[in-house]
């Protein structure tokens, strides 16, 4: 007889807003961050609204390097204390950590080499080829003009340059980037993804629940 399937809480931290949902459930919850959030008080929210829910892991998606399941720096979005947090303290369960766009990569693959781009307050990248998953840090590479991928394609270009050029560089860096990675597709996930009015050959948008089910099937792989 099997042993029941473990119950996941997933937590997708984000630049704007913390995602939080149970592997057996469908219920999505959002929570607001922002540049001034450190990792106690993202703990201590995510804390208070769970609190009676049962699970037995946690999978988080932190928008930066990740190794060893901690952060290597603080991000570039949120508050800081977050490279010396010990959430697995903080829940009393165990705890598994990665880059929030390799969690939601790991979510979307289905098969072959994709590349994860997330066009949200930043600009998140990872890469699936078959059952490994590896963790890219593109945004801050330079672009043009001195500016880096992500000060184009993220929210500040977004607001900077307007809807039409900022979907311009949009497909532009899709196509170099997928054809620099060998990638058989792309998937674009984050906030700003549904602006695209049409998508390049071999792209396509990521659906909502990728995170979420990149932080389950984090849990079921070794």
């Amino acid at each position: 007889m099997k042993s029941p399937a473990k119950k996941i809480l997933v937590v997708d931290i984000g630049g704007t807003h913390l995602k939080i949902q149970r592997s057996d459930s469908k219920e999505l919850i959002k929570l607001p961050s922002g540049p001034k959030m450190t990792a106690a008080q993202a703990a201590a929210a995510i804390k208070k609204i769970t609190s009676g829910w049962e699970f037995d892991a946690v999978a988080i998606g932190f928008p930066g390097p990740v190794k060893n399941n901690r952060p290597v720096r603080e991000p570039h979005n949120l508050g800081d204390g977050w490279v010396k947090f010990d959430f697995k303290k903080a829940f009393s369960k165990p705890v598994r950590m990665i880059n929030d766009a390799a969690m939601q990569a790991l979510g979307g693959h289905r098969g072959g080499r994709s590349l994860f781009l997330g066009l949200g307050t930043g600009l998140g990248s990872a890469m699936v080829m078959e059952e490994t998953v590896l963790p890219l840090e593109l945004a801050h590479l330079p672009y043009r003009k001195n500016r880096s991928y992500e000060e184009y394609l993220g929210t500040a270009g977004l607001k900077k340059m307007g809807k039409k050029k900022w979907q311009h560089h949009v497909g532009i860096v899709v196509e170099l980037l997928k054809d620099a990675l060998l990638a058989d597709y792309v998937v674009l996930g984050g906030g700003n993804a549904r602006l695209l009015e049409t998508l390049p050959a071999n792209v396509e948008l990521g659906k909502n629940a990728n995170a979420i089910r990149g932080g389950i099937l984090l849990w079921k792989r070794p």
